[in-house]
């Protein structure tokens, strides 16, 4: 603390950087003296205290602006796109509140209608109307897949194991 006030006040200020399409503007944390850019990858155009890159193709640029003996340095990898589209955070949470609300709508749709349904008969072709339970008598089991049982081991003589 006593450094900061025998030296100033520290500056967390660092660079602005705005997006608007393909073209990308860099506004530099000094604001004294004579302002020099320099920009490795992309060209740009400088203006005072703002570096304007126009057309960037989305390539990481390293950026300096350098006054006297203070100099920022920035190493820009930004994605940019001609086609995009740009939504204020209003325009998002309309979206999103929108899409919920309507989520919301169809499954209380969907519930209400299913309920209806468990109450009714079926109708359908296979259906058949409730009377009393009959009972079944068990299923017939299939010889092919009886046990072997102690006596019976000569039916299955004839499976042994062949060797190839």
């Amino acid at each position: 603390m006593l450094v900061s006030f025998l030296v100033g006040p520290s500056s967390n200020k660092g660079f602005l950087v705005e997006i608007s399409g393909t073209t990308v503007t860099i506004t530099c944390p000094l604001t004294e003296g004579s302002i020099t850019w320099q920009s490795t990858g992309a060209k740009g155009v400088s203006d005072a205290q703002k570096y304007i890159i126009e057309n960037h193709d989305s390539s990481p640029v390293s950026v300096t602006c350098s006054s006297g003996a203070k100099k920022y340095e920035m190493y820009l990898n930004a994605k940019v796109c001609a086609n995009c589209a740009e939504l204020d955070a209003l325009a998002v949470t309309g979206i999103i509140s929108a899409d919920i609300l309507i989520t919301f709508g169809v499954l209380t749709l969907v519930y209400y209608f299913s309920k209806d349904r468990k109450g009714r008969a079926s109708t359908s072709a296979g259906s058949r109307p409730r009377g009393q339970k009959m009972q079944r008598p068990p299923p017939v089991p299939n010889p092919d897949y009886e046990p072997i049982r102690k006596g019976q081991r000569e039916v299955y003589a004839g499976l042994e194991s062949r060797g190839f």
